[in-house]
């Protein structure tokens, strides 16, 4: 079995990586691993308009390592470790992943296809491509446990 000592998991703070928090979080707290909670600014772009470039705002840092400290693991037991970077989302992940050593990456993915992939490329595809671990994308929510008689009937056949 592969030894998992060291969890990064990316977050974008959407709904999909909120589903892939839960699952780092518990494999976290099953292997007794630490919890790297990762979130990555990305730069932006500076377009000028009408010859003046105006100038973005800065990075409100703080409002970020709020809102991933928000992120921590609830579960006892599970040890979080936020960080913040900012630049390119997939490369910061990568170099996240090798400076911390980590065993695996837990991130969520918006499951696109088609023309919005290609246009807007995907983190987690590229994430998968240079990572020096393993990768595990979670793409949809978990489904909710299902009562024991509801899955019996619908296994029986009945409706």
């Amino acid at each position: 079995m592969l030894p998992i000592r060291i969890i990064l998991h990316p977050t974008d703070f959407s709904e999909n990586s909120a589903d892939a928090f839960r699952l780092a979080c518990s494999l976290a707290r099953d292997y007794n691993a630490r919890l790297v909670v990762l979130h990555v600014a990305e730069q932006p772009v500076i377009v000028p308009i009408d010859g003046v470039t105006t100038l973005p705002p800065p990075l409100d840092r703080e409002q970020l390592l709020n809102e991933l400290h928000c992120w921590q693991a609830r579960e006892p037991g599970v040890r979080g470790e936020p960080r913040l970077a900012e630049g390119d989302p997939a490369a910061e992940i990568v170099r996240a992943a090798a400076e911390t050593g980590c065993d695996v990456i837990v991130m969520g993915t918006h499951g696109r296809t088609g023309l919005g992939r290609l246009l807007l490329g995907s983190v987690a595809e590229q994430v998968l491509r240079r990572a020096p671990c393993p990768v595990v994308t979670v793409k949809t929510p978990h489904p909710q446990a299902r009562p024991a008689t509801e899955s019996t009937s619908h296994q029986a056949g009945q409706t």
